[in-house]
């Protein structure tokens, strides 16, 4: 197993180590990829409580009898020394320890620092935008791709647009708007980290601001990102409302990164809401979580309600979806694509996050560095590995 940048890292211990394997979606890819990892991929474990981590390699074996020999690996993220040692054993450190700007720079670092290769599950704007400015450098100097967002944040909106782009035609400017539908409950970790980015809107804007003084601007080309605006999407048939979520930051940078997007690029990110009175309830409940987000003690009750390593029953999982209808247009041709699959915070993350790493690992991957998009890190690769593992996706129809 080897990909384009693993050539100076393969005699490392483990291909991949799994951090946070032992909370509730670091289980869910710890068996994923025991079901999944292929014959030969040399994978370990890791969290701060070994005890935690026996139990649930047992669990693991249960799935597949060679698990009952996988290596631990105990790190806890606030001892950064353990986290160099683990991120120089790894050739891909995985994680799901959130939320990430509390939790997750020193691994970043540790990454950045050993040549690593590093992916999470943020959907953090501060978090990317601080891990950019303070270690991108570092990064492109030892080789590490650092690539965030590889769960439902953000993946299937980053490959779907890419899918959408590669039907319209090269050289012309293109527009894509993104309408995401899901029956599903939150995870937990993702609403500790919404809860810790809405208390923290004057940092968030500040690390903006910093990583547009250290980012390169764009030469002879555009690609942009704008909130948009409330409205009834005809072709889709729902209300849109704007998706302030790091999903079209995630898009936006992978068309500055990519020329296949075309001289001038604007893409928006909407929910699709089928009903008006439902269409009126979402903004007030993003603003009632806004308020309470400010108010320690409000925040603190949420984050114990919906507690990170929490989530439902598999019955509960089977039964939720999600989609994302694109509408794409560009020199004379309009095109209409999906993506769709299963449970979005949950198993579809999990899967995600796993296929990932095993694509940094195994496939053979644009010779990259820094911290980059899924899309700029692993494209038409991942694409695949989605495809074959359930997540469909089609051109519904063109004209």
């Amino acid at each position: 197993m080897d990909s384009q940048n693993g050539t100076g890292r393969a005699q490392r211990p483990y291909d991949i180590v799994l951090y946070g394997a032992t909370g509730f979606v670091g289980q869910l890819t710890a068996e994923y990829l025991a079901r999944n990892a292929p014959a030969g991929c040399r994978w370990a474990i890791a969290g701060r409580s070994r005890a935690k981590l026996e139990r649930l390699r047992e669990r693991l074996a249960v799935i597949e009898p060679s698990c009952a020999d996988l290596p631990l690996v105990e790190a806890d993220a606030d001892a950064p020394r353990a986290l160099r040692e683990m991120a120089a054993s790894a050739r891909v450190v995985a994680t799901t320890v959130g939320p990430y700007v509390l939790y997750g720079e020193p691994l970043v670092a540790a990454c950045a620092d050993a040549g690593t290769d590093y992916a999470d599950l943020t959907g953090e704007p501060e978090f990317v935008d601080a891990m950019f400015v303070r270690h991108d450098a570092r990064a492109r100097e030892t080789g590490a791709r650092l690539v965030h967002a590889c769960g439902f944040d953000s993946v299937p909106h980053d490959l779907g647009a890419f899918f959408t782009v590669r039907q319209l035609p090269e050289g012309v400017p293109l527009t894509v708007d993104g309408f995401v539908s899901s029956h599903a409950m939150f995870s937990g970790g993702t609403m500790a980290s919404a809860l810790t980015a809405m208390a923290r809107g004057r940092e968030t804007l500040r690390a903006a601001r910093e990583r547009r003084l250290h980012e390169p601007r764009l030469v002879g080309r555009r690609a942009r990102a704008p909130l948009g605006a409330p409205h009834f999407n005809r072709e889709t048939g729902t209300w849109a409302l704007p998706l302030p979520t790091i999903d079209r930051q995630i898009v936006a940078r992978s068309a500055r990164a990519l020329e296949r997007y075309g001289p001038d690029f604007r893409y928006r990110h909407y929910a699709a809401v089928k009903t008006l009175p439902m269409a009126l309830a979402g903004p007030a409940a993003v603003g009632a979580g806004f308020a309470l987000a400010q108010l320690p003690a409000a925040r603190q009750a949420l984050m114990r309600r919906y507690a990170p390593g929490d989530g439902p029953s598999a019955e509960r999982r089977a039964e939720s979806w999600f989609s994302i209808r694109f509408v794409g247009e560009g020199g004379g041709r309009r095109v209409f694509t999906e993506v769709t699959g299963g449970d979005p915070g949950y198993d579809e993350t999990a899967k995600i996050l796993a296929e990932s790493a095993m694509s940094l690992v195994s496939d053979a991957l644009p010779r990259t560095s820094g911290q980059v998009t899924p899309v700029v890190a692993m494209g038409e690769a991942l694409l695949k590995r989605l495809e074959g593992a359930g997540i469909r996706f089609r051109v519904a129809h063109a004209r």
